[in-house]
């Protein structure tokens, strides 16, 4: 029986011998690819990305310092306001429904429960909306729980508003700057939570603020819960729809206002911030994830709330309203 393992797959023929080409690999690989970078030369480094915030503030101080607070460009063509395909919402609560009656809120039917037990709030809303050739509706209770839905109190009230009208973000800036105003202006990027754009647009109002933005994709509307958190104040202040959010931002920093992003890892300290003011927008990141890479890469310089430990972040409705109220703060010290 021969021995041979000629046959054997995988058996090798001839003798053992070096690779062609395999000469100087080891050679290249002991050069390595250079010095190493400085920290602030890469982006993905801390001081990378405070490099970069630094230098995008420095730009827009040498851009606002040319172009002066009403911007020196020409304006950019008008565009229509976007549109949502949104319905009628339904306010309820005797509060929402009191606070939007007396600011003239656009209306279309007032709903009143049978036996309802009437205050104040409800008789002065009757008056008001008779006054305003507003239809009254008396329902049966299971009815106005249908309207309203399940989660909805309505304490016996309710009335229909017809679907939002939405500024459009230049005219809304514009207009501020034809006041006179030194705009105060807050921009949504991703906010999803109803109650959180209430909230917003309520301390907007507290604050001295002129006007809100939200895109019009990937973003809440002004609804009846964003109107019932407002407290009414939605009826006063106005809500700009943005279709690119991001380059609404450009044009508005070409008005000469600087824009300022919130995040819990920016590189400049709210307190005592040096661009209260100035012609200013917020911009806040959705509830989630923050600010999106672009529209931080917009802003001027990332602004961080310092906060205790033991709490991981604020929402983004208290966000803005702690960064209004320093704001505001700072320009009436003068």
């Amino acid at each position: 029986m021969s021995s041979s393992k000629a046959g054997r797959p995988g058996s090798s023929k001839g003798k053992k011998g070096a690779s062609v080409g395999t000469g100087g690999h080891g050679r290249r690989a002991l050069e390595g690819k250079g010095p190493t970078p400085k920290a602030e030369d890469r982006s993905w480094h801390v001081a990378g990305k405070r490099k970069a915030a630094q230098d995008r503030l420095e730009a827009a101080r040498a851009r606002h310092g040319k172009g002066g607070a009403s911007g020196s460009g020409s304006a950019p063509e008008r565009r229509r306001t976007p549109k949502r395909d949104d319905d009628s919402e339904l306010l309820t609560g005797r509060n929402s429904v009191l606070e939007a009656l007396r600011t003239k809120v656009p209306a279309t039917t007032l709903f009143i429960a049978t036996r309802i037990e009437m205050d104040d709030r409800v008789k002065e809303s009757i008056a008001l909306a008779t006054k305003r050739g507003i239809p009254l509706v008396e329902v049966m209770r299971p009815e106005l729980d249908r309207k309203a839905g399940r989660d909805a109190v309505h304490q016996g009230i309710a009335l229909a508003v017809p679907a939002y009208q939405y500024a459009h973000p230049l005219d809304l800036v514009d207009d501020v700057i034809e006041r006179d105003a030194t705009p105060l202006l807050v921009a949504l990027d991703g906010v999803t939570d109803p109650r959180n754009l209430g909230a917003i647009i309520r301390s907007v109002a507290a604050f001295g603020g002129q006007g809100v933005i939200v895109p019009q994709r990937r973003s809440v509307g002004v609804t009846a819960s964003a109107w019932k958190t407002s407290a009414g104040a939605a009826a006063r202040i106005p809500v700009a729809l943005a279709s690119n959010l991001a380059q609404t931002i450009d044009a508005i920093k070409d008005r000469g206002v600087f824009v300022i992003g919130l995040d819990g890892d920016g590189d400049v300290s709210l307190p005592g911030l040096e661009l209260a003011k100035r012609p200013l927008l917020v911009v806040t990141g959705s509830e989630g994830k923050g600010l999106s890479r672009l529209i931080t890469e917009k802003c001027d310089a990332i602004v961080s709330i310092p906060i205790s430990s033991a709490t991981e972040s604020l929402n983004a409705g208290i966000a803005t309203s702690v960064a209004l109220y320093e704001v505001a703060k700072l320009r009436a010290e003068g």
